[in-house]
């Protein structure tokens, strides 16, 4: 019988722990500018996953949410500031959750640099990864 393989992460103070199974379906460096400002850093590296392929565990209740636009939010830890998880209605269904907070190996490596229209001039991306624009909205 095959087994699921999962991953699992946690903000900066241990507070919230974030399990997925794997594969993702998606990892990506994105350079928006409400990445850039909501981690302090030229981009931030997601990883998409169905909502229902993540389990959250927050027993302290320290994951607070913010409206970061009309469409989207973000959720963070209110005790060590951990920026985690990205939702939005143009990706329905879709957790996002920051690469960095897992420890656990995750073999799949970042395919592409999303929003790169708006990237920051101070950091030279030299990798060879597709370059993609801000999708149309309609």
């Amino acid at each position: 019988m095959d087994t699921l393989q999962h991953a699992c992460g946690a903000c900066l103070c241990g507070a919230i722990h974030v399990e997925i199974d794997l594969p993702p379906k998606w990892v990506a460096h994105c350079h928006c500018s409400q990445c850039q400002r909501a981690h302090g850093a030229a981009f931030v590296t997601w990883l998409g996953v169905n909502e229902l392929a993540a389990r959250i565990s927050d027993p302290e209740q320290q994951l607070q949410w913010f409206a970061s636009s009309q469409a989207a939010r973000r959720g963070f830890c209110r005790r060590c500031g951990s920026s985690l998880f990205f939702t939005s209605s143009r990706w329905p269904g879709e957790l996002h959750i920051v690469r960095a907070c897992f420890g656990d190996p995750i073999a799949q490596l970042p395919m592409a640099h999303v929003f790169f229209d708006t990237h920051v001039d101070w950091f030279e991306v030299r990798d060879s990864l597709p370059k993609k624009a801000a999708p149309e909205v309609d």
